[in-house]
């Protein structure tokens, strides 16, 4: 069987009032993923790092006793920052540094992601995409230093960095691939115009994490709960399957139902990718 394992992301929470509809739920979160059938959790960790979202998990123990109680796993924990500037900021760098700790110290084994928080297109748009692959490299070396493997995600609302075709171009092909892989979310693989498969072809050997979400290419937030979109999952799983890919699939289902019913459609996703994705791993 292949060595693929279905997890949840916390942003389906998230989008509720940009996190307070359910701070400091992690613990709750847990236990509803583990409901849905799902092995793993994948919080975030967002500036400030050490008052915002992450709540009580800001302790690690604290975090990995809810994680043992629930019966899930660490996924990994992505950081969100803008990382637009030449160098890491202030605050970006102590983010970074603590989530490479807490991986490092109580979770090893445990990947670290690294995230864009989109920060808008109009200016310099060339030089802010080279700030943000070298910032992203700047922080999967010290974390590469420490054994930690690392991913770069990037997303498509309009004010990201890096959501089209020339984007991926410029960035991806940038990442140290020493210190760093990709997660394609499929999701924002399309938003931003291009083709799923021919994109994890084209950049199949950083392939390390990723992400599924539908897309119904609707409206401004063009999202579909899990299964009901445009995205053809089982191809791509079988893509997965076919070579290869060892690590998580993480949903991370953000239609707008997920809004005020998060329980709900984690646990839909989670029975959706037994019924449908786990019986094409062989």
């Amino acid at each position: 069987m292949s060595d693929i394992k279905f997890g949840s992301q916390v942003y389906t929470w998230f989008m509720d009032g940009y996190g307070e509809g359910n701070k400091n739920k992690l613990a709750h979160m847990s236990k509803t993923i583990k409901k849905a059938g799902l092995a793993g959790i994948e919080p975030m960790v967002l500036e400030p790092y050490d008052n915002y979202w992450m709540g009580d998990w800001i302790d690690p123990a604290k975090m990995k006793a809810d994680l043992d109680e629930a019966g899930i796993e660490l996924i990994a924990l992505p950081i969100i920052c803008n990382w637009d500037k030449a160098e890491e900021t202030e605050s970006e760098r102590a983010c970074a540094d603590w989530a490479i700790e807490t991986l490092a110290e109580h979770f090893p084994g445990v990947p670290l992601g690294t995230v864009p928080l989109p920060s808008g297109r109009s200016e310099n748009l060339q030089q802010r995409r080279l700030n943000l692959v070298n910032n992203v490299n700047a922080v999967s070396r010290r974390a590469a230093e420490k054994g930690i493997k690392c991913s770069f995600h990037p997303n498509s609302p309009p004010a990201s960095l890096c959501r089209t075709q020339e984007d991926y171009d410029i960035v991806l092909s940038s990442l140290d691939p020493e210190a760093t892989g990709w997660t394609p979310d499929v999701g924002h693989i399309v938003r931003g115009g291009m083709d799923i498969i021919a994109t994890m072809t084209k950049w199949q050997h950083l392939i390390n994490h990723v992400h599924y979400k539908d897309f119904s290419g609707n409206g401004p937030e063009p999202w579909a709960q899990m299964g009901t979109g445009k995205i053809d999952f089982h191809k791509i799983t079988e893509f997965l399957v076919q070579r290869n890919y060892k690590g998580w699939i993480v949903c991370e289902d953000e239609c707008e139902h997920a809004i005020t019913h998060p329980d709900e459609v984690t646990i839909q996703n989670g029975e959706w990718c037994q019924e449908q994705l786990v019986p094409l791993l062989g």
